[in-house]
């Protein structure tokens, strides 16, 4: 460990203002130790800027050698004992400061870092939508204490699957916001180390960051998304309620014995038609896979007839009644697909995974991506609305070693894949359909929020995987992701026995989620259930009643879709980014905004009958369920809060109407306990045969 050579310096002197512009960034020392004090709270503690070689971590540290400023920016340098010309600069813009660090010659340079001062109990958020890093089985151990504050943790700034939304931001109490302007791998350790410093480092040749400054984190959130974006606007359609299932299988007969006799996939039909009969609304229905040839169901994009007869047929059956279809696809092909890309060098070197059955696509290699794209926009001209991307975080290389066709190792492409590969789905789809399509990846990063909503990875069907889902869809709005959604159910552990009571609390959840789609339940649907009751009245009657509001929500939800697309703020709220005064606002995690005039409280504890949360200040709330209770705000509250019941507040004065919550279960109830007769639903699919 090294520190540079140059002048020593007086003990806590501020040697200079940077200039005119950026007058409040000044240069600050302790016994030779350099660092920056940046408005409006943020200071780079003295002694922390480094970079590293092979032979080791230099520090900043002495007098510059040399200034200067041109504009908004101002550049400090520093000559290095091993030769190198250290440059510091920054540059004031509207939204606070871009910080560069750099050097000349920057050879061997492999990582550079800081740390901020950090105040006790300052909150910090963003980053990741996993509730901690590492595995995401993680994120719904059994004990786990960790909410949105991701104070005491260290995240490493890599994308893993699956819970794979990451952007490089976050967002302090303080007052400020950091986004590093890189892909390269990182590392962010929130006062675990040392109790008062956030710790800051990223590979590569130089590093690049944003301060966001100001005392509204809103007006922080917002910046950044508009910087990162402007996010992607999805059409109304997409806030309609989804539905899908695992893996679809074209059965002889539906669940309870009725022969098929229609000419599309039973599970689909049987799917429309018992939703329709039993008023359950919905506008999206997608196929994962397998629905494609081969025996892992993805060869070379072409529908298996045998498991998708007439797909073209039943695509223009669901678009009759205003159901837009969506498959799955993944960043990679197989078949002679899988042969062609291996000869012509479109696949990306150094996927993990050796079989040599399937190829990831190199997106840097434009050839590679138009290739690619080519039955994408076939399929989209035969009526597919948009795709469920996945993948794109597993088996992708992240090696010094390896580079991909733009001459970056894959070390540094690692991050921008997702990117990459959302955004090559999107230039087909945006040509094919315009404006008309949605797509919603597992995996992002920086910029993929241009392109698309996203998806919560594949999160553990328990209590704990609805709770980690609850703080994912509140990091992602942080991050500059205001369109989310998760497995409603969950995923993981999908061979074991559907928990209908944590099913319950996320189809209620879910309602208040941008994209609510259900599924994949096992491949079952809640009137097939592989529990008692198997044909569950109740859980029946909740899926309807929370699918008709999220539907009743569409031009709510639209609304402040338009919002997010442009100011930046997120559909999605944390109370801190409404009200940050209020430090109740900064402790109640359960509790967020849908928009601008709809509180919520998430309940994920199995066995919970009542329920405590926080009501902000300076607003009356109208209770949703029980219209004639109004509260002041400013004062936790407890409710009743039965198995059907998540809390639901309204801002006084706002136009919110979700009509009469009370009736609507009810109704609900009475509906599924009246088993349709799929024998003559069918019926009505023969005559609207195209």
């Amino acid at each position: 460990m090294r520190r540079l050579a140059s002048i020593p310096l007086a003990l806590w002197v501020v040697l200079m203002v940077l200039s005119t512009a950026s007058a409040d960034v000044a240069l600050i020392a302790r016994d030779g130790k350099v660092g920056f004090r940046i408005p409006y709270v943020v200071t780079i503690a003295p002694g922390t800027i480094f970079y590293e070689t092979s032979g080791g971590r230099d520090y900043l540290a002495g007098s510059p050698s040399s200034s200067s400023t041109v504009g908004c920016t101002t550049e400090r340098q520093w000559k290095t004992g091993d030769g190198r010309l250290l440059c510091v600069s920054f540059e004031q813009n509207p939204n606070g400061y871009i910080m560069k660090l750099s050097a000349s010659p920057n050879e061997g340079i492999s990582k550079w870092g800081f740390a901020l001062k950090a105040s006790d109990n300052e909150y910090f958020t963003g980053l990741m939508e996993r509730v901690v890093d590492g595995d995401d089985n993680e994120s719904w151990r059994e004990g786990i204490t960790q909410a949105l504050d991701l104070r005491g943790q260290k995240v490493e700034m890599v994308v893993k699957p699956t819970t794979a939304v990451y952007a490089p931001f976050f967002l302090s109490s303080r007052g400020y916001g950091l986004a590093a302007n890189t892909t390269w791998p990182g590392l962010f350790d929130f006062c675990a180390e040392s109790p008062n410093l956030v710790q800051v480092s990223f590979e590569g040749p130089s590093l690049q960051c944003h301060f966001y400054t100001g005392k509204d984190p809103a007006a922080i959130v917002r910046a950044h998304a508009m910087e990162s974006g402007p996010p992607f606007m999805p059409p109304k359609w997409a806030f309609t309620p989804w539905r899908w299932r695992d893996e679809h299988v074209h059965r002889p007969t539906y669940y309870d014995g009725t022969r098929v006799e229609v000419p599309y996939n039973s599970q689909v039909v049987e799917d429309i038609l018992m939703m329709e009969a039993l008023g359950i609304p919905c506008g999206v229905y997608w196929l994962d896979r397998p629905w494609a040839v081969g025996s892992k169901g993805y060869e070379d994009f072409k529908w298996d007839e045998g498991r998708f007869p007439k797909h073209i047929e039943m695509t223009r059956w669901l678009k009759q009644k205003n159901i837009r279809l969506m498959i799955w696809i993944a960043p990679w092909v197989m078949g002679n697909m899988h042969k062609e890309a291996r000869a012509r060098n479109y696949n990306l070197p150094g996927q993990t995974d050796k079989n040599d059955y399937w190829s990831l696509i190199d997106f840097t290699n434009p050839e590679a991506t138009n290739w690619w794209q080519q039955p994408l926009r076939k399929l989209l001209e035969d009526g597919l609305a948009g795709f469920k991307l996945d993948r794109a975080e597993e088996q992708v290389p992240c090696d010094l070693a390896i580079r991909a066709h733009d001459g970056r190792t894959t070390r540094e492409l690692h991050n921008d894949y997702p990117h990459l590969y959302i955004k090559a789905v999107y230039e087909a789809a945006k040509e094919v359909r315009g404006d008309d399509f949605v797509l919603m990846p597992r995996a992002a990063f920086a910029g993929s929020t241009r392109y698309g909503v996203f998806w919560g990875g594949d999160a553990d069907s328990t209590d704990l995987g609805l709770r980690a889902s609850i703080i994912a869809v509140q990091r992602c709005a942080v991050m500059g992701y205001p369109f989310w959604g998760s497995d409603t159910g969950g995923y993981r552990g999908r061979y074991e026995p559907l928990d209908r009571e944590v099913t319950a609390r996320w189809l209620a959840f879910s309602a208040f989620c941008p994209i609510m789609e259900v599924g994949p339940t096992r491949n079952r649907s809640l009137w097939d259930m592989p529990t008692e009751p198997q044909y569950d009245t109740e859980l029946i009657a909740i899926w309807r009643l929370y699918a008709t509001i999220h539907d009743r929500l569409a031009d709510y939800s639209y609304r402040h879709a338009r919002e997010a697309r442009a100011s930046g703020m997120p559909v999605v709220r944390p109370l801190f980014l409404a009200f940050p005064d209020q430090k109740e606002a900064w402790g109640d995690w359960q509790t967020y905004l849908y928009g601008s005039d709809i509180l919520v409280s998430t309940i994920w504890e199995k066995g919970k009958t009542q329920h405590t949360l926080y009501l902000p200040a300076g607003e009356v709330w109208i209770d949703a369920w029980e219209p004639a209770k109004e509260y002041e705000g400013g004062k936790y509250l407890t409710v009743e809060a039965p198995l059907y019941r998540m809390p639901v507040f309204i801002r006084k004065g706002s136009r919110v109407n979700l009509g009469d919550l009370q009736a609507l279960y009810k109704d609900s109830l009475a509906r599924a306990a009246k088993r349709p007769d799929l024998a003559q639903l069918q019926k009505t699919v023969r005559s609207a045969r195209p």
